[in-house]
């Protein structure tokens, strides 16, 4: 109760606080001749929104650069040796290639099952279609770390002969075969695909929700005009409604990968970057808490970055030339 009590008065002190703070920085520009009011009330608005980003962005941005360049404990300068330990280091080679293979497989799979829902909810009845799209969407409102413990618990494993109390155990026992430490297995990279499985849980409503908002945005006039020139409805689901969403599709694939480029929580608590599932911003949690290894750690995140703002450009140009059409 007492953590309660406290997060609702963050939130309302922090929403006071924002209030009173442009109240205050308005009325002291009203206060102003009209023509300096006109000119600095806008940045009354927008200063303290670029202050914060400055503040905890853009600062901890060029430090985390600068941090790179030194040695573990940030005392001596080693220039860019960190990011040849890095390029020389088989673990991290082993967790770019995760990174990888998640990249592949969680916006894909993601996106493809969010479309997939997003079709045939809309062709159901409308309290049929609200209640599926809010069970799809109910995972977004569980924390990363929340839906690893309840996943892990899925794949959980006991001794043979004992209760399976893991959901993916108790089914297998049940066909026939023996309890398996699932998220032990790296065969094929098994255990992996079955962290990446979580994402795909977590991310598969977000899809839906902006996809099917995408589809019911389709002009009904280009699908009657397909069914008049006697296409069908897969045709028409490939060939005049797809092309029409493609730019959300991209938008929400996207996003997904940037968010799969930093994901570390799902691996942290089910493995924690063992038997082969470590992925890149867990390995920068192991350089910086395990290792303390503070230029290494800091290295691993500015590449982050650099591989991340390819994506954010193409995402935000993608949208934008979405939105002029």
């Amino acid at each position: 109760m007492l953590k309660l009590i406290n997060g609702l008065l963050a939130i309302l002190g922090g929403l006071g606080g924002v209030m009173v703070l442009f109240w205050a920085l308005n009325a002291a520009v009203e206060r102003l001749p009209d023509v300096w009011e006109e000119r600095l009330k806008p940045y009354v608005f927008i200063g303290p929104a670029m202050l914060a980003v400055a503040v905890f962005l853009v600062y901890p941005g060029i430090r985390t650069i600068v941090l790179s360049l030194f040695s573990a404990n940030s005392a001596e300068f080693v220039g860019f040796q960190n990011y040849a330990e890095l390029a020389r280091d088989p673990d991290l080679r082993a967790a770019i290639i995760n990174n990888l293979l998640w990249i592949l497989f969680v916006p894909t799979v993601a996106v493809a099952l969010g479309l997939l829902v997003a079709v045939l909810a809309d062709r159901v009845s409308p309290r049929m279609e609200k209640f599926s799209k809010s069970i799809i969407f109910l995972p977004m409102a569980i924390s990363m770390v929340g839906a690893s413990t309840i996943w892990k618990f899925i794949y959980e494993w006991r001794p043979e002969g004992t209760a399976q109390i893991g959901l993916l155990n108790a089914i297998w026992t049940a066909l026939g075969g023996e309890p398996q430490t699932w998220l032990q297995i790296s065969t094929f990279r098994l255990n992996s695909f079955l962290l990446m499985i979580i994402l795909v849980w977590l991310q598969a409503g977000f899809a839906m929700v902006l996809l099917s908002a995408a589809i019911k945005g389709v002009p009904e006039e280009t699908l009657e005009a397909a069914r008049i020139d006697g296409a069908n409805e897969v045709q028409i689901f490939w060939r005049v409604i797809v092309p029409q969403i493609a730019s959300t599709i991209v938008v929400v694939l996207t996003t997904i990968i940037i968010l799969v480029l930093k994901v570390f929580d799902i691996v942290y608590v089910t493995t924690g970057g063992n038997f082969n599932t470590d992925v890149v911003a867990n390995r920068f949690i192991t350089e910086l808490f395990n290792f303390r290894q503070f230029g290494r750690a800091a290295a691993i995140v500015v590449a982050l970055i650099i591989a991340t703002i390819p994506v954010m450009i193409y995402n935000i140009r993608t949208f934008r030339a979405g939105e002029s059409r």
